[in-house]
């Protein structure tokens, strides 16, 4: 498996140029804690959020998105993903972008954990910035696509928060990576796959803990398996990314959950999260029709 994280300077030198014709249609709070500061394993770097807001005075409080970066589990940072959030906000959602804590610090379920800690300070504050909290989505490249995914599959990090249910509406994946890490690390198919024993540990059942593929929920009375999911993967990007992705849709419509698969024809890993720079990209307009319920049957 090749490393998911890739330098960003070119692209975020372009980008720092662009923000003056986007930052006036958002307001942007920055470094939110979304844990207590009292708390052993709070990292201030890391355990803090920004609320991206459209400005103006909306009819009814506007769908959020929770956007989880990428970086291999062991780099990335909210900070470089402020395009995100202005463009979303500026087409009407209160956009979220969390850090959260990485390898070798911790390993993957506390990254998942903090991650539902973001999510759990959402339900409990953003109608204070415009936010409906019954209109929670996720959404992630990458690394951050795992953990997006794992969270909108396994109720078990929220009921461990108080939550009785799941707040996760629906899942916007991009390039997603990590998606069935529990056969991947079975097979320990390249050399260089060892390194991902850092943020996965040794154990296989914690891998399968951790794959979504191997989490989602059986469904039933009760509701179904789990939220609308739309999925994209670049034509170019790594093999694993494109397995991993098909399988979990096709587990996914297996299910009866309502899942869609995109490829974008030619493109590799990092210019999947690079293209959500244009308000025009199909994600985005794919990804709107989602939370704000127009999405086709």
């Amino acid at each position: 498996m090749p490393v998911y994280a890739r330098p960003l300077a070119a692209l975020l030198l372009f980008l720092s140029t662009q923000v003056s014709a986007i930052s006036f249609t958002s307001k942007r709070t920055k470094d939110i804690p979304y844990k207590a500061k009292t708390s052993a394993d709070f990292n201030p770097e890391k355990n803090v959020l920004d609320v991206y807001r459209p400005n103006g005075k909306a009819n009814r409080p506007a769908p959020v998105v929770v956007f989880f970066h990428g970086g291999n589990w062991n780099s990335g940072s909210k900070n470089i993903y402020w395009f995100i959030g202005r463009r979303l906000a500026k087409q009407g959602v209160v956009a979220v972008i969390p850090s959260y804590r990485l390898s070798p610090e911790v390993q993957v379920p506390a990254m998942a954990d903090d991650c539902a800690q973001a999510i759990l300070w959402v339900k409990n504050h953003i109608a204070d910035f415009g936010g409906d909290p019954g209109r929670i989505y996720v959404m992630g490249h990458s690394a951050g696509g795992g953990l997006a995914a794992l969270l909108a599959v396994q109720d078990t990090y929220f009921t461990k928060l108080g939550l009785a249910q799941n707040p996760v509406k629906g899942a916007i994946l991009d390039d997603p990576a990590g998606i069935n890490m529990y056969d991947y690390l079975k097979e320990m198919k390249y050399p260089s796959d060892r390194q991902y024993l850092i943020p996965f540990g040794n154990k296989p059942e914690g891998w399968r803990d951790v794959s979504p593929f191997y989490q989602v929920r059986s469904g039933g009375a009760s509701g179904p398996a789990a939220p609308p999911t739309l999925l994209y993967v670049g034509g170019n990007t790594y093999p694993s990314i494109i397995d991993g992705a098909k399988s979990f849709h096709e587990k996914l419509l297996a299910l009866g959950v309502k899942s869609q698969y995109t490829v974008l024809p030619g493109k590799k890993h990092v210019p999947m999260a690079s293209q959500l720079f244009w308000k025009r990209n199909v994600i985005y307009r794919e990804t709107l029709k989602l939370v704000n319920g127009t999405q086709a049957d």
